[in-house]
């Protein structure tokens, strides 16, 4: 079975963008989730990354999280990164500000997950938004943060039972994920997803 170091030693995410303003190359988001999914699909891993607006010390930041999984809590790892939120942004309205420190946080989680080098990367040099990046942690370090129980996503069974179908009846019936959550880690934007279908169906 496949470890998170031997993932990582997979993971090739060259800096095919390019900064005109700095004159270095960079990597997106895009780019590094193009790199990964080759990857780890064949594995039978899969890649969540959701995101939410957090207020540290007055401010607001964008903290995104990176979840790598195969459906086992041994072999789940995940990363957060941050990103400031500018006070104002010309030429971009406040759902353009959110959605570039979206794009930043999610990449730095990325970055901090699979150990991929942002040395003079436009995110930390460039003239766009103000952002901030938790440091790279030794594999040790990552796998010590490996949430205790497996993260809900579809397709995920225990017993024969399919989870993802128990979690939308026991919302639909009592409005909330109270005896889900005690048996598995449900982000932020499947909460969303499975109470859409509670309530409005597929």
């Amino acid at each position: 079975m496949s470890n998170l170091a031997e993932i990582q030693s997979l993971i090739k995410a060259p800096k095919g963008q390019y900064n005109n303003f700095g004159k270095y190359k960079y990597r997106s988001c895009e780019d590094i989730m193009e790199a990964v999914k080759p990857v780890i699909n064949p594995l039978g891993f899969w890649l969540i990354v959701t995101d939410e607006p957090v207020e540290i010390g007055g401010r607001v930041y964008i903290k995104a999280t990176a979840i790598l999984t195969n459906g086992n809590k041994e072999t789940t790892y995940m990363v957060d990164g941050y990103a400031r939120e500018a006070d104002t942004k010309k030429g971009m309205d406040d759902a353009q500000v959110t959605g570039a420190a979206s794009s930043y946080a999610r990449k730095y989680a990325l970055a901090g997950l699979f150990a991929l080098d942002d040395t003079k990367d436009a995110d930390a040099t460039n003239n766009h938004a103000d952002t901030t990046q938790k440091a790279q942690k030794p594999v040790e370090k990552v796998l010590k943060q490996a949430p205790q129980k497996p993260v809900l996503a579809r397709g995920v069974q225990k017993q024969g039972v399919d989870m993802w179908q128990r979690a939308i009846e026991y919302y639909r019936k009592n409005g909330n994920f109270a005896r889900i959550e005690d048996h598995y880690t449900i982000p932020h934007d499947t909460k969303e997803e499975i109470a859409r279908i509670a309530l409005e169906g597929e």
